[in-house]
C-alpha cells in the first residue's frame, strides 16, 4: 500500500502518535490570555456538528466574498461538502472557557495528504483565525504542525491555494518559504488580445529538507 493511502487509513489517535508528535507542545502565544487556549484534533468524520459549523461560519464571514469575486465562486452548500471529505483533517484552535459550545472554535487549519500531478503532498485546504488571533504567531505554529506531519508521512511538498487579492496571506506564505508552484495558473489571452489574470494562486514549498530543527520556531 502506498504511504499516502496507508496514513489516510489510519485512525485519528494512531495518525497523530505516529506523524504528530509535537501536537501537544504548549502554545507559546504572544498574548498570555491565549495560554489556556489548545488545539484539537480532528478528521472530517469526528468533528462535531457544532465545530463543523463553527469552522464554516469562520470561512463564510473572512472569505465569502472573496470566493464571489473569484472565478472559483461562492456556494455554501459545495463549501459544506469539500469540508466533509472523507480524508481532510482538522487542527482546531479551541477556546475551551467559552460560554457556548458552537462559540468555541476561533480558528483551525484543515489538511489532507494527497496527489497533485503525480506528486504526494500535504494540502492546506483552510486556515483561518479570528482577527483578535492574528499576529500571535498561531497561524505559523499550526502550518508547522501541517508541515511536520507531512514530512513525517514522507511527501515531497506542502501545497496550497490562496485569492491573489489577500496581499497579506500571500505574504505571510512567503514568510514561511511558500513560492508560486509550477501548477499555477497562467494568465490567459483572451481573442480580443486582453490579458486575463488569475484570481488565485497555487504557492508550494518543498518538505523534503523540512527537520525538526523548525519545531522550535514554531511561534517566532
Amino acid at each position: 500500500m502506498h504511504r499516502i493511502e496507508a496514513a489516510n487509513g489510519l485512525p485519528l489517535a494512531l495518525f497523530r502518535a505516529r506523524f504528530l508528535p509535537a501536537y501537544l507542545a504548549p502554545i507559546a502565544a504572544n498574548e498570555p490570555s491565549l495560554h489556556s487556549h489548545r488545539i484539537q484534533f480532528e478528521s472530517s468524520s469526528t468533528i462535531s456538528a457544532d465545530d463543523f459549523n463553527s469552522c464554516f461560519n469562520i470561512i463564510a464571514n473572512s472569505s465569502a466574498n472573496a470566493y464571489a469575486a473569484s472565478s472559483v465562486g461562492w456556494s455554501p452548500s459545495k463549501k459544506r461538502k469539500e469540508m466533509k471529505l472523507p480524508d481532510l483533517r482538522y487542527l482546531l484552535f479551541v477556546n475551551p472557557s467559552a460560554q457556548e459550545k458552537r462559540t468555541r472554535v476561533e480558528g483551525f487549519l484543515s489538511f489532507m495528504l494527497t496527489y497533485e500531478d503525480g506528486h504526494e503532498v500535504v494540502y492546506c485546504y483552510e486556515l483561518h483565525l479570528a482577527p483578535s488571533l492574528q499576529g500571535q504567531g498561531l497561524g505559523k505554529h499550526l502550518m508547522n504542525l501541517m508541515e511536520q506531519a507531512g514530512s513525517n508521512v514522507g511527501v515531497e511538498k506542502s501545497m496550497l491555494t490562496v485569492f491573489v487579492e489577500n496581499e497579506a496571506a500571500v505574504q505571510f506564505y512567503n514568510r514561511l518559504g511558500y513560492t508560486e508552484d509550477e501548477y499555477s495558473p497562467e494568465p490567459r489571452k483572451m481573442r480580443n488580445g486582453r490579458v486575463k489574470m488569475p484570481t488565485y494562486v497555487i504557492l508550494s514549498k518543498s518538505l523534503q529538507e523540512w527537520s525538526t530543527d523548525d519545531e522550535g520556531e514554531q511561534d517566532g
